[in-house]
């Protein structure tokens, strides 16, 4: 792949990412993305310009703001980096092909959605429904699942949730899981179909019941449990046809 469109794609993922970071902040609080203009979380300065620049202004303020010196924080360079990561590897991966506008558009998704969930314990309907929408009109792409399977996705990633929900719930006598995660499942099933819906629900609950859940029961936290579906998702995309057949294979 041209190194050219490989970095281009990378700066417009910074972009992307910059934007991510108002969502993730602005959407879970009901605030608008548009009005009012990036600001100070601190002391609510309108950000000039060049105070605005992805990453580099950043790192040119060394993470604090240049009218009231307050911390920042990790959140705004680490999203726009990974979302460069994400739109430049996956251009390097599969070229300007519908793949790589897949890819792109399901890994930034689950981006917003996992860090949202993990700081606000919030799921915003936009980025599922909202992202569960685009999965089927991406569809009609070729390579990807078929508007059918992808409909199919949605509902059956929806519905195993929701079982699963149900059953959690009953087990241990208290909620087990928000609607925004069903939400998400949703959306999940949109873009890789009732296989890799399964595939994520599986690997999801694995790591969340590995990473959080004994914490979350000795201490009554929450969990965030949209992180770990978005790991799930992640590797259901990348691996679920050597995994699923790696699976068949072992129960036969």
């Amino acid at each position: 792949m041209d190194g050219l469109a490989i970095i281009l794609s990378g700066l417009v993922g910074l972009a992307v990412g910059s934007f991510l970071n108002v969502v993730i902040l602005r959407w879970p609080r009901g605030e608008s993305i548009v009005s009012p203009p990036s600001r100070c979380p601190a002391c609510e300065t309108p950000l000039r310009w060049y105070h605005n620049i992805p990453l580099a202004s950043w790192i040119a303020l060394r993470g604090r703001c240049a009218s009231c010196r307050a911390w920042i924080g990790w959140q705004y360079p680490l999203v726009e980096v990974a979302t460069a990561a994400i739109w430049a590897g996956n251009v390097a991966a599969y070229g300007l092909e519908p793949q790589a506008y897949r890819a792109v558009a399901f890994l930034t998704i689950l981006l917003a959605i996992a860090v949202t969930d993990a700081r606000f314990y919030v799921i915003p309907d936009r980025l599922s429904l909202g992202g569960a929408v685009l999965g089927v009109a991406l569809a009609f792409l070729p390579g990807a699942p078929t508007v059918t399977e992808s409909v199919l996705g949605a509902v059956i990633g929806g519905g195993a949730l929701w079982l699963v929900a149900i059953l959690g719930t009953l087990a241990f006598k208290k909620e087990a899981m928000g609607g925004g995660d069903i939400k998400m499942m949703t959306m999940i099933g949109a873009f890789l179909g009732w296989k890799g819906a399964l595939l994520t629900v599986f690997l999801g609950a694995l790591a969340g019941t590995l990473v959080f859940v004994p914490l979350a029961w000795k201490s009554d936290r929450l969990v965030p449990f949209g992180l770990f579906l978005a790991l799930g998702a992640a590797l259901a995309f990348y691996l679920g046809a050597p995994l699923l057949e790696w699976y068949l294979g072992f129960l036969r």
